[in-house]
């Protein structure tokens, strides 16, 4: 039996990671046990023991170990296809454990976005409790953005995909400012792709997107994970900048090896914001949009459900107006304990005319 490329990934990073360190970002257990065994390996016929210092002990001795594949320079060079499939060079992910950091939008009642309050205007509680201190208040309006647009190239949304990719490639052009932003092109249907990884050059992000190909079964939540643990966790890390990813997909998700859930916990852990649009122009709800709702919602993001296809490039639009209108705060939170569970956080304003939208929580590190 074939072991989709994206299973290959859980595998490797299970067996070749240490033991997990305070905020590293895990494997997902659903993964490990849902791989088949590994079939035992073909009979070798015997050969005779190299002697100490004999020619195969110096051959053996001499042959360099494997290393993973290094990346290509996106700047210089055309984008080369990347699968999920073979892992990347494993590295720790460490932050500052007592410190929390959200962003999150605030909008009226007409969904129009609201850039001037103070933090005198919010509430904000963390496991119930107000924060032991707030670190900073910002309105959030230039940030350096890291987007990573995962496009569902499935065979369920061949013909409104040619569209799709257009729409795409005009958002990266208004949204993304050289030498300041990145994104990330990754196109999954069984399996996940990497056809263009984060640059800041928007002819290079167009090549990816139209490389894409429709075909195979949807992977959805096997493309998120390794997006959000493998991409945007470890691009930038320790630095200041908006993480978000951007997809393009119906929510049918039938062909992935990791769970809805596991899937939104790496996000908040990578803190990825999620908005979606959906590709289902049909009259009447699909499942899968209900499974948009639930990821974009939990994470702070959006979902948006288009009438026709042209509103499409509509909804790219305003989800570049959200990531320019936002608030952060950092706070260290009372009774903290490494524990490893999860946190909610709620943050309202005093005016209950307006409406937050962040992230619905985090992962406490364990000791």
């Amino acid at each position: 039996m074939r072991v989709p490329r994206i299973s290959l990934l859980f595998i490797a990073a299970a067996l070749a990671a240490p033991a997990p360190a305070q905020n590293e970002l895990p494997s997902a257990p659903s993964a490990v046990k849902q791989l088949p065994p590994p079939a035992p390996p073909p009979p070798t016929p015997q050969a005779e023991p190299a002697k100490p210092g004999g020619p195969a002990a110096t051959k053996a001795a001499a042959q360099p170990a494997a290393t993973p594949k290094e990346p290509a320079d996106t700047a210089a060079s055309p984008p080369a296809a990347e699968s999920a499939g073979e892992p990347p060079e494993l590295e720790t992910i460490r932050k500052r454990v007592d410190e929390v950091n959200v962003v999150f939008t605030v909008t009226d009642k007409r969904k129009r976005f609201v850039k001037n309050l103070s933090e005198s205007d919010f509430k904000v509680l963390d496991d119930g409790r107000p924060p032991q201190s707030v670190v900073h208040f910002r309105r959030e309006t230039d940030l350096p953005l890291r987007v990573a647009l995962l496009v569902d190239a499935s065979t369920s949304i061949r013909e409104r995909f040619k569209f799709e990719q257009e729409a795409s490639i005009e958002f990266f052009s208004q949204i993304i400012r050289p030498k300041f932003d990145k994104a990330m092109v990754l196109g999954f249907d069984s399996t996940s792709e990497v056809t263009q990884d984060f640059t800041d050059q928007t002819e290079l992000l167009g090549m990816g997107v139209r490389m894409l190909r429709p075909g195979g079964g949807t992977a959805l939540y096997d493309a998120l994970y390794f997006a959000c643990r493998d991409k945007l966790a470890r691009t930038d890390a320790g630095t200041t900048v908006r993480r978000a990813v951007v997809v393009l997909s119906d929510g049918e998700d039938n062909q992935s090896h990791v769970t809805r859930e596991e899937a939104i916990e790496m996000a908040l852990r990578a803190e990825v914001v999620v908005y979606a649009i959906s590709t289902n122009i049909s009259s009447g709800a699909r499942p899968g949009d209900k499974e948009l709702e639930r990821i974009a919602e939990a994470t702070g993001g959006r979902v948006f459900f288009p009438f026709h296809i042209e509103d499409v490039a509509n909804y790219f639009s305003e989800i570049q107006d959200e990531l320019r209108s936002q608030y952060a705060i950092a706070y260290k939170p009372s009774a903290f304990a490494f524990d490893g569970r999860f946190r909610a956080i709620q943050i309202s304003t005093l005016d209950k005319k307006f409406k937050v939208r962040s992230r619905k929580g985090y992962y406490a590190p364990a000791q």
